[in-house]
């Protein structure tokens, strides 16, 4: 069994790194269609819950299916997957496997795993034994610094292990998972001791890991860098690639599928060649899009036009790479973290995003090491800095100025401003650099998207 499970692997990532490359986009789109509708035929057998949201329309007018979301998803879990599991079986198998630590949760051949919920909702997500194979050779084609055939050592940090994860580790590969909830010291002596070659963990957590570089706590060089699990903002971006001499690659996955990768320019492509990506425009001009998601490599919990709550932007120009994969400039975060601030003329609201938040921060002052912004209401933020304290008041004064600006420029109304001091422990929460925490039911605009 082992030998095949290896053979799948290895199988997987030579379709993934040397898949012959398509001539244009519209051959791109030819090879998905025709890979979606025979993942849907399978599905709609399988499936109870699809099978009725489906009814009996033609497969090829798929792009038109209702859409579902994670309230969705959980609310009709075990209709929607192919594998008879009840949520109320699963969750109970996912939170022991959390409180324990022990995470090797499996019904049968399923591994069965809980996201960290950061929307307040917790989600699910069932994988069988091909699909984690099949996985594992996919992520490894995109994220190895070198051949799978040459040896690897790999730090992997996150709140929560699972045996998908630990499908990656073999003879030539050293997997080792941190917890993110032990304390950094448990970490020190083995990341010292293992030299990894490979460093995946959430930013907040390589901040702190090039901190502890920084201060000759650290001593490794890690050949590839991977953020993965929260926004990588760019301030920690700088502060991280200069300490470790390292650009830092992304892998944007989440409970609904691997979505994303960086390239060897460093560009994060979405993974087109295992799901399908539909856009929502929230600015058509700026490229600023929902996606909505369509997985044709996973079966046992099928995603099909399925919407996230995040807010991508593509990027404009080509990348250097040649890869005819959909490049995307910057993940923002979630939709639940727009803000929204009254016009200063008539009763409009004005939508600003995450990403122009950040920039009048951080252009405003280099003395600025790490921010939270909070939006609590219409007419109040509240900044968090880390900062030096003799440069404190200038930097305060720099970020007003800077908002104040931007307001001015996108037509809002200025809300008071609150500065504290900054602190955040990785492994409790995910960062959110931009966080709206005001209730707010978005208007039809932010809903009602053309894709």
């Amino acid at each position: 069994m082992k030998s095949m499970d290896t053979f799948h692997v290895l199988a997987q990532y030579v379709r993934t790194r040397y898949r012959p490359k398509f001539n244009n986009r519209d051959a791109l789109a030819q090879w998905q269609e025709k890979k979606i509708q025979q993942h849907l035929a399978v599905v709609r057998q399988q499936s109870p819950f699809y099978a009725k949201l489906w009814e009996d329309r033609p497969l090829k007018e798929w792009r038109e299916f209702p859409i579902i979301d994670k309230q969705m998803m959980m609310d009709h879990f075990d209709q929607l997957n192919t594998a008879s599991i009840r949520k109320e079986d699963a969750m109970r198998l996912a939170l022991d496997a959390e409180q324990s630590r022990q995470f090797t949760p499996m019904i049968g051949e399923i591994t069965v795993g809980l996201s960290s919920g950061t929307s307040g909702n917790r989600g699910l997500f069932l994988v069988n034994r091909k699909e984690r194979l099949t996985w594992a050779g996919t992520i490894l084609a995109k994220v190895l610094p070198q051949s799978i055939f040459t040896p690897q050592r790999i730090s992997f940090f996150l709140r929560a292990n699972s045996n998908l994860y630990g499908t990656v580790g073999s003879r030539r590969l050293q997997f080792l998972f941190y917890d993110l909830l032990d304390k950094i010291e448990h970490h020190l002596e083995r990341l010292n001791d293992q030299q990894p070659t490979l460093l995946v963990a959430p930013p907040s957590m390589l901040r702190v890991l090039a901190q502890l570089q920084h201060s000759g706590m650290l001593h490794i060089r890690p050949e590839r860098i991977v953020a993965v699990a929260e926004v990588l903002d760019p301030i920690d971006r700088k502060y991280i690639e200069q300490v470790f001499e390292s650009k830092v690659h992304q892998v944007y996955q989440c409970t609904e599928g691997l979505l994303a990768a960086t390239c060897s320019q460093g560009t994060l492509h979405l993974n087109e060649d295992i799901v399908c990506i539909q856009k929502e425009y929230v600015d058509r001009q700026l490229g600023k899009f929902v996606p909505i998601v369509t997985d044709f490599s996973r079966f046992t919990q099928p995603i099909v036009r399925y919407r996230l709550n995040d807010l991508l932007t593509e990027q404009s120009e080509p990348c250097a790479c040649g890869s005819l994969f959909t490049a995307i400039a910057q993940i923002e975060g979630r939709c639940d973290d727009l803000f929204y601030f009254p016009a200063i003329a008539g009763d409009d609201w004005v939508t600003v995003f995450p990403d122009y938040i950040s920039r009048a921060i951080i252009s405003a002052s280099g003395a600025v090491e790490a921010y939270h912004v909070i939006m609590h209401a219409p007419e109040l933020l509240e900044i968090s800095l880390q900062v030096n304290e003799l440069e404190c008041n200038e930097a305060q004064h720099a970020i007003l100025y800077s908002l104040q600006d931007l307001c001015s420029r996108v037509g809002c109304q200025m809300p008071e401003v609150q500065f504290s001091s900054y602190s955040f422990i990785p492994g409790e929460r995910k960062l959110r650099r931009v966080e709206r925490r005001w209730l707010y039911t978005e208007p039809n605009f932010v809903k009602g998207f053309q894709t």
